[in-house]
């Protein structure tokens, strides 16, 4: 009786259980595969405000994420952990996107005009650089709560000027330019609520980009309105900015420019710095100790990305329009001209494998992305993509000035 009673009470049991190990196993089906975030990248789809994400391992595409507003100019940062991809918009708008669930989870519009921003040395705080009604705002980057407004001197015009070449420093610091007020900010966002502003004015006509160099300690700005650049030793910010490289800008004979170069776009390589130059045909090479012009070198069109490999061996250049569908590799201890591609119609961006095996191309007007094999300076892959821009993967998220 004893053991009937047991196995009916068995039966019963297994009866129960089984709909709850159904949902189990149901719940184990649909579970995307487990993965890092390492070799992931978010590529921009400019004219449809989306963005793919991409396996630049298998070199494949994941996923496309949309409803991200306007991505004409579009930029983007990583958390420190590689999980999550901040766009900033050309709308103004900071956009947070789940790069293992492909899921746009935050998405507010602070501005009107924007081209980007940075996010902070321990990741807590996302900046946004603003060109209307301009000065900077800092988020919180779990929630992106505004923490702070910070405004802009003004320009000659009377307004708030417009905000170029935010970068972050070591030290949870952000540097950027004032187009429209010719100065340097440093922004100090260790208390994001209260930030502190040290100014340096004077520093030149019309500073239009800038960048920091990969340990943080420089913050540089291209001049528009003037040759040459304006140079931050953030070590010795008490000396203040210097200029340097008389003569980089329009140049002597100057020609029209079709597209600004990107600043963000140079490349340290060995002891130089490879820079694009503003209305030449040329790239200049400086020394990364003295930052004085050592040479140039000649190249078929107006300089967009500069942009070294990896290694440090080449540098890559792409262009400006009507030279927009080819891609120049110059060799850096010779500084020669080694290979002209031609691998698709308006190359608007280009970014290296963390390790440098590859390079990815977006090639906006034939709606692809083109990988290359470095070593062979051969095509490996194309892959479809809606009027791609900028590509950015996440291995950036363990660098500075990014």
């Amino acid at each position: 009786m004893a053991g009937s009673t047991l196995a009916t009470g068995r039966r019963t049991l297994a009866r129960l259980l089984l709909p709850l190990s159904c949902l189990v196993l149901a719940a184990c089906a649909s579970t995307p595969p487990l993965r890092g975030t390492g070799n992931l990248g978010v590529v921009i789809e400019r004219a449809s405000g989306s963005v793919q994400i991409v396996d630049n391992t298998h070199e494949q595409a994941l996923a496309r994420v949309q409803g991200l507003g306007d991505l004409s100019h579009a930029s983007v940062v990583f958390s420190p952990d590689a999980r999550h991809a901040y766009v900033f918009g050309r709308d103004g708008a900071i956009s947070k996107v789940d790069l293992l669930t492909a899921r746009l989870e935050t998405r507010v519009e602070q501005a009107s005009n924007s081209i980007g921003g940075a996010i902070s040395s321990d990741g807590r705080v996302i900046a946004a650089q603003n060109y209307s009604p301009g000065g900077v705002k800092l988020f919180d980057a779990d929630s992106l709560a505004l923490l702070a407004s910070v405004p802009a001197a003004a320009g000659p015009n009377g307004q708030p000027s417009r905000v170029v070449g935010l970068a972050d420093l070591p030290g949870k610091r952000f540097a950027y330019a004032l187009f429209d007020a010719d100065e340097i900010d440093v922004l100090d966002a260790s208390t994001p609520t209260a930030p502190k502003i040290q100014r340096f004015q004077h520093i030149g006509k019309q500073p239009y980009d800038g960048l920091a160099s990969g340990d943080g300690r420089y913050f540089i700005a291209g001049l528009y309105g003037e040759d040459g650049l304006a140079l931050l030793d953030s070590w010795h910010a008490d000396a203040g900015v210097r200029r340097i490289l008389a003569g980089y800008g329009r140049g002597r004979q100057t020609l029209p420019v079709y597209k600004m170069p990107h600043l963000r776009g140079w490349s340290i390589a060995g002891d130089y710095a490879f820079l694009p130059a503003i209305g030449q045909h040329e790239i200049l090479v400086a020394d990364n100790r003295s930052w004085t012009q050592v040479a140039t070198v000649p190249v078929l069109g107006q300089p967009v990305f500069v942009m070294a490999e990896p290694g440090g061996r080449r540098v890559w250049v792409n262009f400006a329009f009507p030279d927009n569908d080819k891609v120049q590799v110059i060799d850096v201890p010779t500084r020669q001209l080694i290979k002209t591609l031609q691998p698709g119609r308006a190359i608007l961006h280009m970014e290296f494998t963390p390790r440098g095996d590859a390079v990815w191309l977006s090639s906006r007007d034939d709606n692809k992305l083109v990988v290359i094999d470095t070593a062979t300076l051969t095509v490996r892959r194309t892959l479809p993509a809606l009027e791609p821009s900028g590509i950015f993967f996440s291995s950036r998220a363990s660098r500075m000035g990014m």
